[in-house]
């Protein structure tokens, strides 16, 4: 069979794609603009994507297409009544990233908590030289234990980062913005008692339209003023302007993302507005990146092919 990858390019240079060279033909482009992909596509069986949106204007002369293999678990660039009428096949992958998208939330936390950056440019700008003690507490910072951290989305990465919290001493409390997920080991609240209750708010959701918008300055407000937010969810659960906002406000302590309303981020995107930097921690999209992760991701994507042509239910979206 005849095999692209539209976008290999957001799999990362340093992963090689070669296992899936075993599934059939295969040809790799970097990125694929939308007025290109009609042309790639054309001859095809399997499409391999990430980001690339597909709907009927560019599937519709796809006639060998049988199948839309999606290196993410989110689908939402995917016309997904068009493919189902036309007999075209999704896939996509679930859980590869959860330790991932975990341990990249404890580092943006620690960063934050412990002030990681202004202590890094003391020593590093040689005022600690300068020093009447061997510590030099300007900034303090708190310990987890006994901290209660807050997880918006309870599914398997909220769970994962529930269990490492546990590990630090920390409560645990959650709200499920579906109202389907549950879990007996840790206490189910309200929105509202999760803000303001909350020293850590640290947001796991996919984004649907229970959740776009969940937090805007009216939420922020009922955080704690020491509070931290963390989104490694989607960056529409989030109002960017009402984040930028309260942090200048001095309504919470400080907040990491690495998730964004667009991506790249806009140049006028108003969280450059944030006045104190070392309130605002942004990394761009790369909670889910581990080399580990990734190589997960090719070796359950050959799988997905290989379970869709022997007519098995693997990860199937349609």
């Amino acid at each position: 069979m005849k095999i692209c990858i539209l976008d290999a390019l957001t799999l990362g240079k340093d992963i090689t794609v070669d296992p899936i060279r075993a599934c059939g033909e295969l040809v790799v482009y970097d990125l694929t603009a939308n007025e290109q992909v009609e042309e790639r596509i054309e001859d095809v069986e399997v499409i391999i994507t990430n980001k690339v949106i597909l709907n009927e204007e560019n599937l519709k002369n796809a006639k060998q297409l049988k199948l839309i293999a999606l290196t993410a678990t989110g689908y939402n660039n995917i016309d997904i009544d068009y493919a189902r009428k036309a007999g075209i096949g999704v896939v996509n992958v679930a859980g590869y990233s959860t330790k991932s998208v975990a341990q990249h939330t404890f580092a943006m936390l620690f960063y934050l908590l412990e002030h990681l950056r202004v202590y890094d440019d003391y020593v590093k700008s040689k005022h600690y030289t300068e020093s009447e003690t061997f510590a030099f507490i300007a900034w303090p910072f708190h310990e987890l234990a006994d901290k209660t951290i807050g997880i918006i989305g309870m599914g398997a990465i909220g769970k994962e980062v529930a269990k490492i919290a546990d590990a630090f001493g920390a409560q645990v409390i959650y709200y499920s913005t579906s109202g389907s997920n549950n879990s007996s080991c840790y206490k189910r609240v309200d929105l509202d008692t999760l803000l303001s209750t909350s020293d850590i708010v640290s947001i796991h959701a996919p984004l649907n339209d229970a959740t776009r918008g969940l937090i805007s300055y009216k939420e922020l407000i009922q955080m704690k003023k020491e509070a931290i937010l963390l989104n490694l969810g989607r960056g529409s659960i989030v109002d960017e302007a009402d984040l930028a906002r309260a942090l200048n406000e001095n309504k919470i302590a400080a907040a990491g993302v690495d998730v964004l309303e667009k991506e790249p981020i806009d140049k006028d995107n108003p969280l450059f507005t944030v006045e104190d930097k070392t309130k605002l921690l942004i990394t761009p999209h790369i909670g889910w990146a581990s080399v580990e992760a990734r190589k997960t991701l090719i070796a359950e994507i050959v799988k997905n092919i290989e379970a869709y042509y022997r007519n098995e239910i693997r990860n199937r979206i349609v």
